[in-house]
C-alpha cells in the first residue's frame, strides 16, 4: 500500500527515473535497521548520507566515538572537507624469530603492540560549493583497534547532551548520580568537573540563561497582559544619569493576574498576608507575595512582585501597586497580617494609616521561646490570643505579664513560599513562569475539590458549624419576651445573644461569621415554635457559602504561547540584570530558622520517639542505657548553700554574702562555710 508522506518537501515526480531512485537511496540509508537480537541499531554513518552542515556532522562523529569507545580525530577540517580518523592501535603480538628465545626486554608489554596508529576506520565529507550540503563520499566503519574509557570527545557538551532530559525531569539530580550513569551506560570515566559543567549547561538549556532572561522581559510582561486580560504587569528600572543610554538596569517587577484579581474581591474577606522570600540564584533578590483567604479558609494567592531587597521603598512600591489594583485608598480599612519585615510597618501606616495590621501568634511564642521555652507559657499566650472579650483579655494578660515580649514576626503567607519554593532559584522568567503554572494548576485542584463538597456551605464551615452544633446542647435558652436570649451553662458561662442584630456577647459569631454554640443553642430553643420558620444556615455569613467559594474560582488563568510567539517589546533601551554580589562562601539555599525550629539532633530524635509528646517541650531524648531526661534548660539552680539562684553547692563562693537570711536570722559566709550571725 502506498501511503504519501506530507512530511517531505519534495515530490516524487520530480527528475528521471534515475534521480528518484538515488534519492529513495539516500533516505534508506538513514532508516533504521533491526538486528537479529531484535533491539533497534541506528546505522550512524553511510555513503551519500546527507547533512545541512558541518556542526552536524562533527557532533555526529562525536556521538560515534562516544557509543564506541574509540579516540577520533579531524585530519582535515576546512570550509570544503571533513575527514576523521581513529587514533586507535591495532595489538600485534611480538612472535620473534624462528628458533629464538623470548626476548627479555624491560618494556613490560609494550612489544605486543605497535606505536603508531594502525586503525583503518575513516570518513570522509565533502561539500561541491559553499552553499551545498556536505555529503559523505567515502566511509570505513571497521575498528580494528583497542577501546579505551578516556575519551577526548566526551566533552562537557556533549555530556549536556545527554543528560538533558534528566536535568528537565530532576533539575537536582547529584552529579554521582550522572557519573555513575556514564559509568554504567557508556563504560567511560569523567571527572566531577566536566559533570558539575555539563550538569549547569543543561540546566541553562531547560531554564534558560540567569543574564539573557532580563532582556526577555518586557516581552514576557505583553504576553502575560495579552493572554489574561485586566493584568498589571510593571517593570521597575534602576535611575540612569545617562538617558541616552541603550540599557536600563532591572530593579524590580509586580505581577497582579487578571482572573486572581477578580477572585479576590469575589471572596468577600478583607484579610491580606504580606511577606518575602530570598531568591536563590546568582542574582540578589526578594519574592514579595500578597495571599488572601478563600471562603474555605485556604489560601487565595493575589499578587507577586521581584524586588531588589527588603526595604521601606520595594514595600511602599508594592503596596502602591497592591492598592490600585484592589482600588484602596488612603482612608481603607483593610486588615494586613504580616511578621516584622523590613520597611513593612513604616510602608503600611504611610499608605493606609486607617488599616488594621496584625501579627501571627506562632512567631511571637517563637520569639518568646528565646528567653522563656516553658510550656506554660505557650499555653498562657495561646490562651489571652483566644480571648474573644476585653475583660477575658485583661484578666489573663495579668497571669501573663511577666513574659511579654515586644519582638514579633509573623507568616501568613508561609504555605505559598513553600509551594513557590522551587522556583525561587530559577531565571527571573523561569521563577514567574512557576508561580503562574503552579496558580494555574492550584485553581483545578480546587475545582476538583469543589465537586465533592455537599451542602451549601464549604466543607471547612460545616465541620465548624457541626462541632458548635455538639457543643450547644450544653447551653439552655431563655427568651426574655423580645429579640434576646439568656444563655446559661455550668460553672457560670452566661451570655446573651441578639437575634435581630445576630452578635453575642462571646463575640465568636461576629468576629468569624458563623454562629456560635450559644447562637445554635437559642436557635434550637426557638424551633420549640411551630410557627418559626429556621434556617441555620442563614445565620452563616455569605463568606462561607458554597456559592461565593465557586464564584471566586469561576476565572481562570490562562495559559500563554511559548518564547519564540512572544510579542515584541517597542521599548528601543534594553534589560540587563542588577549588579552580582558574590558572597562569601557557598550560595546560601536555606532560610534562616526561627528559635524553635533550632533543634539538635537528640531532641528531633525524641519528638519522632514521640517523647516530647508525653514530656513536652523540654524533654531529651533517651540515653545509650535507655533512661529519659527532662531537659533543665530555661530552670534557675538553687543553691543548697546559700538559697541563692544562680548556681549550685559546688560552685557557691558565698555570692549571696550578707543578704542571706534563714530562720534563725542572718548568715554570712567565712571560709567557705556559712554561719549564723545569732
Amino acid at each position: 500500500m502506498e501511503v504519501i508522506n506530507n512530511e517531505e518537501f519534495e515530490s516524487l515526480d520530480e527528475g528521471s527515473d534515475q534521480d528518484r531512485e538515488r534519492r529513495a537511496l539516500i533516505r534508506n540509508l538513514g532508516k533504521e535497521k533491526r538486528c537479529n537480537l531484535g533491539s533497534v541499531h541506528i546505522q550512524s554513518f553511510s555513503v551519500g548520507q546527507k547533512f545541512k552542515s558541518k556542526k552536524e556532522l562533527k557532533e555526529l562523529i562525536d556521538v560515534h566515538a562516544l557509543e564506541t569507545r574509540r579516540n577520533l580525530f579531524f585530519k582535515k577540517n576546512d570550509s570544503q572537507r571533513l575527514r576523521a580518523q581513529c587514533r586507535g592501535v591495532v595489538p600485534v603480538i611480538n612472535k620473534g624469530q624462528v628458533g629464538t628465545k623470548p626476548t627479555t626486554s624491560k618494556s613490560k608489554g609494550k612489544e605486543v603492540k605497535t606505536q603508531k596508529e594502525t586503525c583503518g576506520w575513516y570518513i570522509h565529507a565533502s561539500r561541491s560549493n559553499p552553499e551545498s550540503d556536505w555529503f559523505i563520499r567515502t566511509l570505513n566503519q571497521t575498528h580494528t583497534c583497542l577501546q579505551t574509557r578516556k575519551l577526548r570527545a566526551c566533552t562537557a557538551s556533549l555530556i549536556c547532551k545527554k543528560i538533558i532530559d534528566q536535568v528537565e525531569a530532576d533539575p537536582k539530580i547529584p552529579l554521582r548520580a550522572i557519573q555513575d550513569h556514564f559509568q554504567k551506560t557508556y563504560q567511560v570515566g569523567i571527572s566531577m568537573d566536566k559533570v558539575f559543567r555539563a550538569k549547569d549547561m543543561a540546566r541553562k538549556h531547560v531554564t534558560g540563561d540567569y543574564t539573557k532572561q532580563f532582556e526577555l522581559l518586557r516581552d514576557y510582561a505583553l504576553e502575560l497582559q495579552a493572554t489574561n486580560p485586566d493584568t498589571t504587569v510593571k517593570i521597575d528600572v534602576c535611575p540612569n544619569g545617562n538617558p541616552a543610554s541603550p540599557t536600563r538596569q532591572f530593579r524590580r517587577i509586580y505581577v497582579c493576574l487578571g482572573p486572581l484579581k477578580k477572585g479576590f474581591k469575589a471572596c468577600l474577606r478583607d484579610l491580606v498576608g504580606l511577606d518575602g522570600a530570598f531568591m536563590k540564584g546568582p542574582f540578589p533578590g526578594q519574592v514579595l507575595t500578597a495571599v488572601g483567604l478563600d471562603s474555605n479558609n485556604g489560601i487565595y494567592p493575589l499578587a507577586y512582585a521581584i524586588v531588589e531587597s527588603e526595604n521601606t521603598a520595594s514595600w511602599k512600591w508594592f503596596l502602591e501597586n497592591l492598592g490600585d489594583d484592589l482600588e484602596l485608598g488612603s482612608n481603607s480599612n483593610y486588615t494586613f497580617i504580616s511578621d516584622r519585615q523590613k520597611g513593612l510597618q513604616i510602608a503600611v501606616d504611610q499608605l493606609f494609616p486607617n488599616a488594621e495590621h496584625r501579627y501571627c501568634i506562632r512567631h511571637i511564642h517563637d520569639n518568646m521561646r528565646k528567653k522563656w521555652g516553658q510550656t506554660e507559657y505557650r499555653d498562657h499566650l495561646w490562651r489571652c490570643a483566644s480571648a474573644t472579650t476585653i475583660p477575658e483579655f485583661e484578666h489573663l494578660m495579668k497571669e501573663f505579664r511577666r513574659a511579654v515580649s515586644d519582638v514579633l514576626i509573623s507568616n501568613m503567607c508561609e504555605v505559598f513560599n513553600g509551594k513557590i519554593e522551587k522556583g525561587r532559584d530559577k531565571p527571573v522568567i523561569s521563577c514567574l513562569e512557576f508561580i503562574r503554572e503552579y496558580l494555574m494548576k492550584r485553581i483545578c485542584n480546587v475545582m476538583k475539590a469543589m465537586k465533592k463538597a455537599k451542602g451549601p456551605l464549604t466543607p471547612t464551615a460545616t465541620d465548624i458549624l457541626d462541632a458548635r452544633k455538639k457543643g450547644a446542647s450544653q447551653y439552655i435558652a431563655r427568651w426574655n419576651g423580645a429579640n434576646k436570649y439568656q444563655v446559661t451553662a455550668a460553672l457560670q458561662d452566661q451570655h446573651v445573644v441578639d437575634v435581630r442584630n445576630q452578635t453575642c456577647t462571646c463575640r465568636k459569631w461576629e468576629l468569624m461569621g458563623i454562629p456560635c454554640r450559644h447562637a445554635i443553642a437559642t436557635l434550637n430553643e426557638m424551633s420549640k415554635d411551630p410557627e418559626a420558620e429556621l434556617d441555620i444556615y442563614k445565620w452563616v455569613h455569605k463568606v462561607y457559602w458554597l456559592e461565593t467559594w465557586q464564584k471566586a474560582y469561576s476565572f481562570k488563568v490562562e495559559p500563554i504561547k511559548g518564547r519564540p510567539m512572544w510579542p515584541k517589546s517597542n521599548c528601543p533601551t534594553k534589560l540587563i540584570p542588577p549588579p552580582h554580589h558574590t558572597q562569601v562562601g557557598r550560595p546560601k539555599k536555606k532560610r534562616r530558622q526561627s528559635e524553635g525550629e533550632r533543634l539538635s539532633k537528640r531532641q528531633k530524635a525524641s519528638e519522632g520517639d514521640g517523647v516530647n509528646e508525653m514530656q513536652g517541650e523540654n524533654s531529651q531524648g533517651p540515653r545509650n542505657d535507655g533512661v529519659q531526661k527532662l531537659s533543665r534548660k530555661h530552670v534557675s539552680v538553687t543553691c543548697s548553700k546559700c538559697k541563692n539562684k544562680g548556681h549550685n553547692s559546688r560552685t557557691c563562693k558565698g555570692q549571696g554574702g550578707i543578704n542571706l537570711r534563714s530562720d534563725c536570722g542572718y548568715l554570712l559566709w567565712c571560709n567557705d562555710y556559712l554561719v549564723s550571725c545569732c
